[in-house]
């Protein structure tokens, strides 16, 4: 997985096995959400 930084209202994520790939763009306050919960050992996404 690859996550592109500089964008501020989407967080694009694609395959890094197929960088020619599509990227799927989640919103920038639903990935922070995400990631948190990641952090804090969560696994109900």
């Amino acid at each position: 997985m690859e996550v592109a930084d500089g964008f501020t209202e989407v967080v694009p994520v694609r395959d890094s096995k197929v960088p020619h790939g599509p990227a799927v763009c989640f919103g920038a306050g639903s990935w922070g959400v995400f990631i948190g919960g990641l952090k804090a050992g969560s696994r109900r996404f």
